[in-house]
């Protein structure tokens, strides 16, 4: 009996099946019931008004309890929790968040910090009433429509009359059931003149504007649709040559988290600070304090790569319409809330005029009734119905002209007037009323007809009493990417093990090459003629016999290799330069013709393309002549890594040894300034500056009056008032007219820069001195417009050649007064013609000595050995083709 049992267990197990268990009853639908309730209760905003339903039962207790006083939050919070099905602390917290966009909420005390993300006080320690722009655009209590509250004892409206953009002016955020809501805050000037624009047929663009203000890149922003991302970054300035400021947080993070991110990336070595100092209160001020040393530019870069310095937002434009979620972008929710705004207006308008009528209606009646002494009809009268009639029959004759038909409500109040009334009445009075109402029926009537124009009227009105103070905060610009390679603090040793082949940064006992990051990729080059790109790391096999190790650049085209080697174990020798721009980390590649037993005889990484001399000594053979002669690697063409290179010889070589060092053989580099991303680069982008070599330095000059020159890199930041950036000629003049504030005059002088890297100020320190003009013209030409002053003929403009109106002198000179007149305008002209000095390089003159000496050198060559020899040693290598990446 057991055993059959177990037999039937076995079979059971042999075949599994499947059990389905449908949910019946209460279970069917509560997920569905509880998704769509946070979905349409809690996480996301209506579109008609912009509010969730906390935040519109908020702002409908608020209205309740408006006497023009502060209220307690907690009593408005308590006030809410008649309207709202939920505790007091979520009501406060979204009470909070109203309040701190100042927009609908005038507060008092503290309601927290959205800079320091420091929280507010207790709601029985803050205050809040309505602000004068939320009674003027969010209630109309004629207009609303209302239904009943969760328990049955009040009425709410089911949305507020809002005439305005208010969701996209105040932003929303919500995670719901299986979807979320990010919508991010624009600027209120920029919304009404959208508004203004769609209902004039125009075309608009929104981007958002964050209170954190900071500078942002919307390139990508996609109108707020799902895939669209915004790029924010805090807005960093240099202080000194090792002090940052940060005076604007990007938005999303507050001085707290981004100290925390700071000094995260200074643990994990990606950047290097001293020390950190937060003077944030009313502005946001957060010192970040460097080592002696360290690139300032390069640490703003490093801050943007490591810390939330910058960050990334993803928007995403989801809002409630007819009790179902909506995808939607910000140009159609200010479209549709525009279009809301106008029909709103529309409904105020007719309920005024339908009042307005009624108004004419009554004090039309009036007049009859008291004019005509109808009020004597119903002297004789016994009962209600016939004191009726007889108004009724009085006013017949008389009411032709009236709108609409007499009403027995009408009727009834004809007998609520007092006699004191009656006897006071004046009839010009009467019809100075009933005047004035029909002034402003033909008004209404009229903003009815042209209804485009009366919102149009609308909105303006709104920008004039509301806007000011309501700029936009957050500086539009198109970001540069940042390379964390470039900028990434170096603070791990690399070491290298050249005869078994390893390199890391854990090898400690081996030989020290540089210093590195753990981000950063290595190549090597190995005896054998192979190549290989590889991640740093503890330790790592390349190959043995290492011959040269370094961090490498991507897209490097400036660092040239230069290299001699043996094609097999007894071939040729072949010399080849090469650079390297792109690879496959960790794949090997050979440098050689391929063929085994070659072997590298010469090797050489040039940072800047130099080219050296080297001599070449062959092995004593048979009957050749020529064992010694040098080889300049100015002569050899720069092709692709794969190139088979040049013949040197087909003999043995004993060994090459360095003669002289080279100078760069490639071409000055040109830079060109991006105005649009504010940087340098070498890419083609933007307006070319010039075409520089090593010693050539950048001349900048500031509003503010700061000259200084510095040695143009791509990392270098610029300061927002820079009116000059060029190629600094030191022997040109800088020409300057600037009002001394103290001298209270114009002062006029040239100055050469003396002091290089040095930034000085070139006009006095006085608060009101300014300068007027710059310019770094051979002969500048400048007009000089004078103001009319009382009395006299406005003098005639005056043309000042500044060359010849004042000497080459020291920066700190004062300078030649330009004029006692008053001034009321300073014009830089056209220059003088001038034909400029040509520039002349030292390595210039260099390059064409060693050309005639690489020419000796071949002929001597060409001379000492035989036909054979010559033409191995000149034969070019016509298989090495360049290949690009």
């Amino acid at each position: 009996m057991i055993e059959e049992e177990n037999d039937d267990l076995v079979n059971e197990q042999d075949k599994p099946k499947e059990t389905i268990t449908r949910v019946t009853g209460m279970y069917k639908d509560w997920f569905l019931d509880y998704a769509s309730y946070v979905i349409l209760e809690r996480a996301v905003p209506a579109i008609e008004d912009g509010f969730k339903p906390v935040q519109r039962r908020i702002m409908h207790s608020m209205k309740d309890l408006d006497d023009g006083r502060y209220n307690k939050v907690a009593n408005i919070v308590g006030h809410t929790m008649q309207y709202h099905p939920h505790g007091d602390a979520s009501i406060a917290d979204a009470m909070v968040q109203i309040g701190q966009k100042d927009l609908l909420i005038d507060t008092q005390g503290n309601w927290g910090n959205i800079l320091t993300g420091d929280s507010a006080a207790a709601s029985r320690y803050i205050e809040a009433r309505l602000s004068k722009f939320a009674l003027d655009v969010v209630y109309s209590p004629k207009i609303t429509e209302w239904q009943a509250s969760y328990d049955g004892r009040r009425k709410e409206p089911i949305n507020l009359p809002v005439k305005f953009p208010l969701l996209l002016a105040q932003g929303g955020e919500g995670i719901a059931v299986g979807l979320s809501t990010k919508i991010l805050p624009h600027n209120f000037v920029e919304l009404i003149e959208a508004s203004i624009k769609h209902l004039q047929g125009k075309r608009f663009k929104l981007v958002p504007d964050f209170p954190t203000a900071g500078i942002a890149d919307f390139s990508n922003y996609n109108d707020g649709l799902r895939g669209g991302k915004v790029r924010v970054r805090a807005k960093i300035s240099q202080l000194d040559k090792t002090t940052l400021v940060i005076s604007e947080i990007p938005f999303g993070t507050t001085t707290s988290s981004l100290i925390d991110s700071i000094l995260k990336a200074n643990d994990k070595g990606k950047i290097k600070i001293k020390r950190i100092e937060d003077n944030t209160a009313a502005e946001v001020e957060i010192l970040v304090h460097l080592p002696s040393g360290l690139s300032p530019d390069k640490t703003i870069d490093a801050l943007y790569a490591f810390t939330s310095c910058e960050s990334s937002i993803s928007p995403l434009g989801c809002v409630i319409e007819d009790n179902k979620p909506l995808f939607i972008g910000v140009s159609e929710m200010l479209r549709r809330s525009t279009d809301n705004t106008v029909q709103l207006l529309k409904q105020e308008l007719e309920i005024k005029l339908g009042e307005l009528e009624e108004q004419w209606h009554f004090a039309s009646l009036e007049r009859i009734f008291i004019e005509n002494r109808i009020y004597r009809d119903i002297e004789e009268e016994e009962t209600w119905e016939g004191v009726i009639n007889a108004i009724d029959t009085g006013l017949q004759p008389h009411v032709k002209h009236l709108k609409r038909s007499i009403t027995e409500e009408d009727i009834v109040r004809l007998t609520e007037i007092r006699i004191k009334r009656i006897s006071k009445f004046d009839i010009d009075k009467a019809q100075q009323k009933i005047e004035a109402l029909e002034e402003q029926i033909a008004e209404v009537k009229y903003h009815l007809a042209h209804l485009i124009d009366y919102a149009i009227a609308y909105f303006t009105r709104l920008k004039n009493d509301y806007g000011k103070g309501r700029e936009r905060k957050t500086e539009i610009r198109i970001f540069d990417d940042v390379d964390a390679t470039k900028v990434v603090i170096r603070n791990t040793k690399l070491y290298v093990n050249r005869e078994e082949g390893f390199i890391g940064t854990a090898l400690r006992r081996d030989e020290y090459v540089c210093d590195c990051s753990d981000i950063d990729d290595i190549i090597v080059f190995t005896k054998q003629g192979k190549m290989m790109v590889t991640k740093v790391d503890t330790k790592t096999f390349v190959g043995k016999d290492i011959i040269h190790v370094a961090v490498f650049k991507k897209k490097d085209k400036r660092t040239i290799y230069n290299m001699i080697y043996r094609d097999g174990s007894r071939g040729p020798s072949y010399i080849k330069r090469f650079a390297v721009t792109g690879i496959t980390r960790d794949r090997e590649y050979d440098l050689t013709n391929e063929n085994k037993g070659s072997t590298v005889l010469y090797f050489s990484a040039n940072p800047n393309g130099e080219a050296e001399v080297v001599t070449v000594l062959l092995r004593q053979a048979g009957s050749i002549k020529k064992l010694k002669w040098d080889i300049d690697f100015a002569d050899i063409l720069i092709k692709g890594r794969v190139s088979k290179g040049n013949l040197v010889t087909k003999y043995s070589v004993k060994r090459i040894e360095l003669k002289e060092k080279g100078l760069s053989t490639l071409k000055p580099r040109k830079i060109w300034f991006d105005d649009a991303v504010q940087r340098i680069n070498v890419d083609g982008r933007g307006e070319l500056i010039g075409e520089f070599r090593g010693e050539d330095k950048l001349l900048i000059i500031t509003q503010s009056g700061v000259v200084k020159t510095l040695t143009p890199e791509v990392t270098m930041h610029f300061d927002d008032d820079m009116i000059v950036l060029e190629k600094w000629v030191p022997k040109k003049p800088i020409s300057v007219i600037y009002y001394n504030g103290e001298k209270e005059l114009y002062y006029v002088k040239r100055f050469l820069i003396e002091n290089e890297g040095k930034e000085e100020n070139f006009i006095s320190d006085h608060p009101n001195s300014q300068l007027e003009i710059v310019s770094t013209d051979w002969k500048p030409m400048a007009e000089v417009v004078f103001a009319k002053e009382r009395g006299k003929d406005r003098k005639d403009n005056m043309q000042v050649d500044l060359e010849a109106f004042i000497a080459v002198k020291g920066i700190m000179a004062l300078g030649n007064q330009l004029t006692k007149d008053r001034i009321n305008q300073i014009n830089l002209l056209d220059p003088l013609p001038y034909e400029a000095p040509k520039e002349v390089h030292a390595d210039d003159l260099e390059v064409v000595d060693e050309e005639e000496v690489v020419g000796e050198t071949k002929k001597e060559s060409e001379a000492s050995t035989n036909g054979e020899a010559n033409n191995d040693d000149l034969e070019i290598d016509r298989e090495g083709q360049i290949t690009l990446f």
